[in-house]
């Protein structure tokens, strides 16, 4: 093999170090750097490859594996993208747990000590034990194997349900993507408001943190009852899950960075369903208590207040501007009375002194 004499500046891509080049010396020319720094002969080996140069003979056990170390160092956010995803097709059906203990008429409000009886009951009954007479009935030993797989699965169900129910975390989940209904009424005529509203309310009060749930009430609940009801909605705060289809298996993870990604990638997801969720809630709140007739009657009541109030300064205003004519009236009145008794006054005076004058003539 040729060697290529002499010192060669070389670069790396400006993405490595803060978008500034970093130059080294090296009897080689560059090869792309991706996430780690090559190192040693498969960085040598790679590079005279790329510049022609190519090693006669045979391969060592040890360049195989710098080769392989070579093609494995650049694992990437770009590089997780499609690895780790639950596999979920349209073919595919969660199995309804609370059916399968039969709860189904209960669901998210049976108690722990229902699923332990229900389970107990079901599992005693469809045990693959308790089920030999059914496999005697069979003619065939392939639809006796066939009826001896089906108890088999049957029982496994029953087991993953009892399973999935009884742990409290893994039946949040659960009961969260349990069928549910997210519409809510955006309008109704006013007699209706309570008949409307108020199933809503009840229905979507599941997801409280804090329970019990007020009550929506009816048209004779006072206002306060109806203003604690609406602070209540507005601190809102829901206990529910919300896993997404496209979220990531975490124990598919490749290594400890693919399991962190995958986390922050699960959790923009949720956090993305929770906000719609919210924002959900927060309409319906907003709704009722746009239509809510209680509501209404107080803000007539107050703009009839604030109205009698406005009537009643003008009134006042007007009252004090005629008892100030009034007075000014008066005052007038007296000050004319004054000045005309005073030039009668003088007038009489004006005459006593001319009498005077005319009798010392």
């Amino acid at each position: 093999m040729a060697i290529q004499t002499g010192l060669q500046l070389i670069s790396y891509s400006q993405e490595l170090v803060d978008g500034q080049p970093v130059h080294y010396s090296s009897n080689c020319l560059p090869i792309k750097a991706l996430k780690y720094e090559p190192a040693g002969h498969a960085f040598h080996s790679a590079a005279l490859k790329l510049h022609g140069w190519e090693e006669e003979g045979i391969e060592t056990e040890d360049q195989k594996v710098s080769k392989d170390k070579e093609q494995s160092y650049m694992p990437s956010s770009e590089s997780y993208s499609t690895k780790g995803k639950k596999k979920t097709g349209s073919g595919d059906t969660q199995q309804d747990h609370y059916a399968m203990l039969g709860l189904g008429h209960l669901r998210y409000l049976a108690t722990e000590e229902q699923i332990r009886k229900s389970y107990r009951e079901v599992a005693l009954k469809y045990h693959p034990d308790k089920q030999a007479a059914i496999l005697l009935a069979e003619e065939t030993e392939a639809a006796k194997q066939a009826k001896k797989c089906e108890i088999e699965s049957h029982f496994k169900a029953i087991q993953e349900a009892y399973e999935a129910l009884i742990d409290p975390v893994k039946r949040r989940i659960y009961d969260s993507t349990d069928e549910f209904d997210d519409e809510i009424p955006t309008d109704c005529a006013p007699q209706d408001f309570f008949k409307v509203f108020g199933p809503a309310f009840m229905r979507n009060g599941r997801w409280s943190v804090n329970q019990p749930i007020p009550s929506l009430g009816d048209e004779n609940t006072s206002l306060k009852e109806a203003d604690s009801f609406y602070d209540f909605w507005y601190s809102f705060k829901s206990w529910r899950e919300f896993p997404h289809a496209d979220e990531f298996d975490l124990e598919q993870a490749e290594s400890r960075d693919h399991k962190r990604w995958m986390e922050r990638q699960n959790a923009k997801l949720s956090e993305k369903a929770r906000k719609e969720d919210y924002a959900r809630i927060r309409t319906l709140v907003d709704s009722a208590y746009k239509r809510d007739p209680r509501i209404l009657r107080r803000k007539e009541e107050g703009k009839a207040e604030k109205q009698r109030k406005k009537e009643a300064k003008f009134l006042a205003k007007r009252l004090q501007e005629e008892e100030a004519a009034r007075a000014a009236e008066e005052e007038r009145r007296q000050k004319e009375e004054e000045e005309k008794r005073a030039a009668e006054a003088a007038l009489q005076q004006k005459k006593l002194k001319e009498k005077r004058e005319e009798a010392s003539a």
